[in-house]
């Protein structure tokens, strides 16, 4: 289930959810960092092979989600790896208060893995902040829900039309239209894509749909130009 995705940076598939009758792929990463351990992002639904496939790289230290919808797995992996720390994006601590973390992300990387991997915080939404992250060693941006690019086999009928109508479908990819509408301050948006696009990524990791091994400014240029 744990495939290489880049140098140092690893992904996995886990299993489809509902999300308004459409099902939705899930994908989480996992990074080895410089001091020899494991940073999760957004995970996935735990299993025994999983565990074991992510033991391999190294002690897992850091367990984090990039918005307010990925923390269905989070209680499972806090209970198989207690010593981590678990890191809420803004929002997420207050809408779960049944579930621990240690600190909320921000605009500045942890000290513990700010010499591998860089983060933005993209705001300006009423509804959810999502926290996008760049691997430096395999010059990855990952990204939650933010951009989403489904192929055009993905579904049929009116779903399929209303992932068109809503740009999700293609190479070029993009926001969801409801979440696009919430954005009210589109400058505090606009600063964190550029800062994205500073990093001049060429990889990108996504957790809905298609992700890319080249080209990743490209499209994420394209699919965020709405702001």
């Amino acid at each position: 289930m744990l495939e290489a995705f880049g140098p140092r940076l690893y992904a996995a598939d886990g299993p489809a959810v509902s999300f308004y009758s459409f099902p939705y792929p899930t994908r989480m990463a996992v990074a080895h960092l410089s001091d020899g351990s494991a940073w999760v992002w957004s995970p996935v639904s735990l299993t025994g092979d999983l565990a074991r496939a992510i033991d391999a790289i190294g002690p897992v230290r850091h367990i984090v989600s990039p918005n307010k919808l990925h923390h269905l797995a989070l209680r499972q992996w806090s209970v198989r790896w207690p010593e981590a720390r678990v890191y809420a994006p803004p929002g997420l601590a207050r809408k779960t208060p049944d579930l621990r973390f240690d600190a909320e992300l921000g605009d500045v990387a942890d000290p513990a893995w700010s010499a591998d991997i860089d983060q933005v915080v993209f705001r300006g939404s009423f509804a959810m902040a999502e926290v996008t992250f760049f691997h430096r060693a395999s010059s990855t941006a990952i990204f939650g829900d933010l951009i989403q690019r489904f192929p055009e086999s993905y579904v049929t009928g009116w779903k399929r039309t209303l992932l068109r109508w809503g740009g999700l479908l293609g190479d070029r990819g993009g926001t969801p239209p409801d979440w696009r509408s919430t954005f009210l301050r589109r400058s505090q948006a606009r600063a964190a894509r550029q800062r994205v696009l500073d990093w001049n990524p060429t990889r990108l990791l996504i957790a809905h749909g298609t992700c890319a091994q080249a080209g990743a400014r490209a499209i994420i240029a394209d699919a965020l130009r709405w702001m």
